[in-house]
């Protein structure tokens, strides 16, 4: 029946204006074939495209060798008159084409992602009220909690600075400096002590012998850390 149709269709001359109308709904590359109904040849099966009432001919990827087969035998069982009404009915057409697995089968991949979405949603709404809860915790967390341990960190940050300047080198040396001036002052207000005759000189060698030792022992160590700096 298939061959019988293109022998009969090569045998006329050319096929009547009414029988496809150049602004069909068909595609142009079907509708635009010279009185043929859109079934492929042998040789070009291989580059079988099916496309939708509306598409554009460029935008068409070619279909695969299998399926491409599987759509011509389908077209193969069909009668002339069936072949026809392919043409120029718009419903029979897209009968035909949801019936293909090709078709079948993205439509089905279509449908399960749809739904997979539709669950994600679902879900992500059952779980607003448990968002809503999770940042006023976060607004309290902040407004409270947070509020007391930054002023908690200032604070150890500030003691952290002044531990730091406290034993840094030049505050170290400055309270040495320090430290040895009050050691030689206490010296010398004792020597004044012994001109006065307010000591005795066994306790004013005793006292200034101790003084002195404690200064020698700074000033050394004094000289040795600042030495040490500017090495």
């Amino acid at each position: 029946m298939f061959k019988s149709f293109w022998g009969s269709q090569e045998q006329q001359a050319q096929p009547r204006p009414q029988e496809v109308s150049t602004d069909s709904w068909y595609p142009p590359s079907v509708a635009n074939s010279p009185g043929r109904p859109g079934t492929p040849s042998g040789s070009s099966s291989s580059g079988f495209n099916v496309q939708r009432p509306g598409d554009r001919p460029h935008s068409l990827s070619p279909v695969p060798p299998a399926e491409a087969a599987g759509i011509i035998s389908v077209l193969r069982d069909k009668s002339v008159d069936e072949l026809r009404k392919l043409l120029s009915d718009k419903d029979a057409y897209q009968s035909l084409l949801l019936s293909l697995e090709p078709v079948k089968t993205e439509n089905n991949i279509k449908n399960d992602l749809q739904n997979a979405t539709l669950q994600l949603a679902r879900e992500n709404l059952e779980k607003d009220p448990q968002i809503v809860e999770l940042r006023n915790q976060c607004r309290i967390i902040r407004t409270t909690e947070l509020a007391a341990a930054q002023e908690k960190i200032h604070e150890l940050s500030k003691k952290k600075e002044e531990i730091l300047t406290y034993y840094s080198p030049a505050s170290l040396l400055f309270r040495l400096q320090e430290a040895m001036n009050k050691t030689d002052e206490e010296s010398e207000a004792l020597h004044r002590q012994l001109l006065d005759g307010e000591i005795d000189l066994s306790a004013f060698v005793q006292k200034y012998k101790k003084l002195r030792t404690t200064y020698h022992k700074r000033a050394l160590t004094h000289l040795a850390a600042k030495t040490s700096l500017i090495g």
